[in-house]
């Protein structure tokens, strides 16, 4: 890691890995963000034969730029409020090229361009640690870093004849306005504002598409959602479906990561000063910019005081925030989407559904990697391909180069063998695959001989005929770590599970015996557990992990659920059939204490190979210290029921073929 990463503390570094979800592995290595200037010379290359396949594409357009410049101004919303923007377009001897071109645009909420996460929050956090202002860092050159500056998949596509633009969302960076909430209705109307303005300007052919990865990603099916005529095509990164249920999974919020992201967005609104824009050379438009900001939505307010999705305030309604309150606009869309995501992600669920939802033209690709920064060896392939992937995308839909991305099977998705090791690539044009299968394993007594867990008890493919009871004290100190996906996804680090044996230990396990065989599951875990408790209420985690060789027990996937949450309905949108608790008001049923219920939730879907020789696992435990809200129910007891009557259960998704 370069000098200029490792002087960002965990929080600070925030907006480095979240704001852009995939830097590090867009370019394939760990790297510092180096800016390079505005007008930047590639390699000459010769004319390359055609080659369109997935991750690999060539020959279909030509490369005919060799460098690019970048120019900002602001323009006006229809409210009069003013939004800071960064234009890059292909250039000749550092002159813009003055013919119309396809451009792609990013509605950021982390400012327009790349240039504060790399230098202001480098000056800031060395002011936290020495007390005054560093002394200026040789790595970082003058100039400001644009997204395009960092970004080869976006110099891939100027230099074949796109334009780039970079917009601040209102109530953030240089622009004007206040932030009304993430996906506001009033954002949601900027897109389209900016679209009409993108769609007219001399250097734009009037086909537009869109870039960027988790917020950046999202924004773009909210803009779909407005049915503007001249977006024609977007690729969401790592972009959640419904804000309820990635914030409050089954009922349980996800505070620490929200924690994080809060002061992030409240530094970049106030403290992490953005660049102003060129009209503006001293800074006195972006300082009336920032004054603004000062009335904008707090994040962790809005949040902590909605833990219902029925909740409706003045300022806040999840019915009214994100791409669930537009699907209805979105299928009415348009626009090509090609849903692109990660299993390790945060919202791997969402990405997954989103192409079983979306009525469109559209494609998925699920990689082995999580939100942001990860091993060397999946960083490299995911910049690989990303870079290839987008390049085919908007030839097809903004260029009509009929490259064949469209003939393809729908789906290509990574099965991962060794987490950030290995992993082979498969094709599908369902999910989940046809060819997959549910299969059931029971939770039952043990031993398994492979842990000194509370229980020890084993997974049987055979159903248990007598009933057992196995007894827990909830823990509050079980964890998955504090380099997980949720801190992966808000930029504490790459996301590292520790080996979760330690853990184990503290919780109830259910353990296969050695595999005679692979097992591959693709797909979505549904999980059953029939728990009486001593509490009126209680959050319960299943992990899944498997076990190798060395006795190394390696996190998977997960789920969990509030019990007062349980109750199931029909969603209003396809989930595949996976149990949904709406969490409405109304829908709460506390325990009553020494009273059976059943809980049924799903887990984070998977592509794994479980090799031969090693173990499948189930934990279950009662709390998530470092990833979670604290459980309702501390210092509580439950029962789990296995086998007879009350069978609990895992059913999981294998891949037959």
């Amino acid at each position: 890691m370069s000098r200029n990463m490792k002087l960002i503390s965990p929080v600070l570094l925030l907006a480095l890995l979240f704001s852009t979800a995939c830097s590090e592995n867009d370019k394939g290595v760990e790297s510092a963000v180096k800016p390079i200037k505005q007008s930047t010379v590639f390699e000459a290359t010769e004319t390359p034969p055609k080659v369109s396949r997935f991750g690999e594409y060539e020959g279909y357009s030509e490369a005919r730029f060799s460098e690019w410049v970048r120019e900002s101004q602001y323009i006006t919303m229809r409210d009069g409020t003013r939004l800071a923007i960064d234009i890059i377009r292909p250039a000749v001897d550092g002159v813009a090229v003055d013919e119309p071109l396809p451009v792609i645009w990013t509605h950021s909420r982390y400012h327009r361009n790349w240039d504060v996460a790399a230098r202001h929050m480098l000056e800031i956090t060395g002011r936290a640690k020495a007390g005054e202002a560093p002394a200026p860092d040789p790595d970082l050159q003058e100039g400001v870093i644009s997204f395009v500056d960092d970004r080869p998949t976006l110099q891939r596509l100027v230099k074949h004849g796109y334009v780039f633009v970079g917009v601040g969302v209102r109530g953030s960076g240089a622009s004007f306005g206040r932030y009304e909430g993430l996906f506001s209705p009033a954002e949601t109307q900027d897109a389209s504002d900016i679209m009409d303005w993108l769609a007219a300007q001399t250097w734009s052919d009037g086909n537009l598409g869109m870039w960027g990865a988790s917020y950046l990603g999202i924004t773009q099916y909210m803009a779909a959602s407005t049915g503007h005529p001249a977006l024609k095509a977007i690729m969401p990164n790592v972009a959640l479906l419904d804000m309820y249920d990635a914030l409050y999974t089954g009922g349980i919020y996800r505070k620490d990561m929200f924690d994080h992201w809060g002061l992030l967005t409240r530094n970049l609104d106030r403290n992490f000063v953005a660049t102003p824009v060129d009209e503006d050379p001293d800074g006195e438009l972006r300082e009336q910019a920032i004054a603004e900001h000062a009335a904008n939505w707090d994040v962790n307010e809005q949040f902590e005081a909605a833990p219902l999705r029925d909740h409706n305030s003045e300022s806040f309604a999840w019915a009214k925030f994100g791409p669930t309150a537009v699907l209805d606009e979105i299928n009415q869309s348009d626009v090509a989407i090609y849903h692109w995501g990660g299993w390790y992600d945060l919202f791997a669920m969402d990405t997954a559904m989103w192409v079983e939802i979306f009525e469109g033209p559209d494609k998925l690709g699920m990689g082995p990697w999580p939100h942001a920064a990860y091993t060397k060896s999946v960083g490299a392939e995911r910049g690989r391909i990303e870079a290839a992937e987008h390049h085919r995308w908007y030839d097809y839909w903004l260029k009509g180069i009929d490259n064949g991305i469209m003939d393809e099977p729908v789906i290509n998705y990574a099965v991962t063998d060794v987490p950030g090791e290995s992993w082979q690539w498969h094709e599908a044009d369902h999910w989940q695959p046809k060819a997959v299968e549910m299969q059931t394993l029971y939770l039952d007594d043990g031993p398994s001989g492979s842990i000194s867990s509370v229980n020890d008890g084993v997974l049987s493919s055979a159903a248990p005929t007598d009933t057992a009871v196995h007894e827990y004290q909830v823990d509050p100190a079980t964890t998955t770590g504090t380099a997980s996906r949720w801190d992966n996804a808000v930029g504490q680090g790459k996301m590292v599970y520790p080996d979760m044996a330690a853990n184990d230990l503290r919780a109830l396990t259910y353990t296969t015996p050695l595999l005679d065989a692979d097992l591959t599951v693709v797909g979505h875990p549904v999980i059953t557990l029939y728990v009486a408790s001593t509490a009126t209420d209680g959050d319960f985690y299943a992990l899944l992990e498997e076990v190798d060789a060395d006795g190394f027990v390696h996190y998977i996937s997960e789920g969990m659920l509030r019990a007062s949450h349980r109750a199931e309905v029909e969603p209003p949108w396809n989930n595949l059939g996976l149990p949904w608790q709406r969490s409405f008001a109304a829908d709460l049923q506390p325990l009553v204490p020494g009273e059976t219920v059943a809980l049924r939730f799903d887990l984070l879907p998977l592509a794994h190979l479980f090799n031969r020789g090693h173990r499948l696992r189930v934990t279950v435990m009662g709390a998530d210290k470092d990833n979670t809200e604290a459980s309702p129910a501390a210092g509580a007891s439950f029962r789990l029921f296995v086998g007879g009557q009350q069978p609990s259960l895992i059913e999981l998704p294998v891949l037959m073929d």
